[in-house]
């Protein structure tokens, strides 16, 4: 039987990508997003390799942010496919560089819902099935950020999210020993997308200043994220970092 994935956010991005490549590696993939159009359009843009996308794929719609909802897709999921062996816990937002003291009360809580609680969610509902499946277990590869190490400005949001996430891939990963469930961390930093095309243009810098960063090629992050879910339930990489070579990271910029 071909292992079983969940991506969410897999309409675009990091996880359509990811999702692609764990189709093209053999795995079935049930997509999670929030709009079903987006998600059936990312699986007809999958490359067909073995003529079967249909059978191997499901488009489940769901709002990360909402108990309820995480919960039905997993559902979904264990009855169509009775298992679960890998989560990738990647679906996130963030807001435009903002002042503390001007963030919205609601705009807060809209990162915290989707980041956190929505990633918690969804590791909560994997370690359910994994623990009862057999054979039991599974991996879950949560999406952290470079955020999750040092902050941007104007980003406090999106930084404290992220580094909650570092808590719970820690928590879990030790929760996890006894039931043979794997869990890490990928903390990606500049890839080309949509999302990140600002970049290309100019973001405001620790020093005050506005300049271009150097972003990498979204299949730099697909190799990357497949070489952690390929791994034997025996190993794991806790926390992996990929970005850009160029990008403003490691020392003072």
């Amino acid at each position: 039987m071909k292992p079983i994935a969940l991506v969410t956010g897999a309409g675009s991005g990091i996880g359509r990508a990811c999702a692609h490549a764990l189709l093209a590696d053999g795995w079935n993939v049930a997509f999670v997003g929030r709009r079903a159009e987006t998600l059936q359009a990312a699986i007809d843009a999958a490359p067909d390799v073995s003529g079967d996308i249909a059978t191997r794929t499901l488009a489940l719609p769901a709002d990360v942010s909402d108990a309820a909802s995480v919960a039905a897709a997993f559902e979904a999921v264990q009855a169509h496919w009775g298992r679960l062996d890998l989560l990738f816990n990647n679906a996130g937002i963030s807001l435009p560089s903002t002042m503390p003291d001007e963030i919205g009360i609601e705009d807060w809580r809209r990162v915290v819902d989707t980041n956190l609680n929505g990633a918690y969610y969804c590791l909560a509902q994997a370690f359910r099935l994994m623990r009862a499946q057999s054979p039991q277990g599974g991996r879950i590869i949560n999406n952290g950020s470079i955020s999750a190490h040092v902050p941007r400005p104007g980003s406090i949001a999106y930084t404290a999210t992220k580094h909650a996430v570092s808590g719970l891939t820690k928590a879990a990963a030790l929760d996890g020993r006894r039931h043979n469930i794997a869990v890490g961390q990928i903390d990606i930093g500049n890839v080309a997308s949509d999302m990140t095309e600002r970049m290309a243009k100019g973001v405001p810098q620790a020093d005050g200043s506005i300049k271009a960063e150097a972003r990498m090629d979204m299949a730099a992050v697909a190799d990357t994220f497949m070489a952690m879910a390929r791994l034997p339930l025996s190993a794991n990489v806790l926390t992996m970092t990929v970005m850009a070579t160029q990008m403003p990271y490691v020392g003072r910029g």
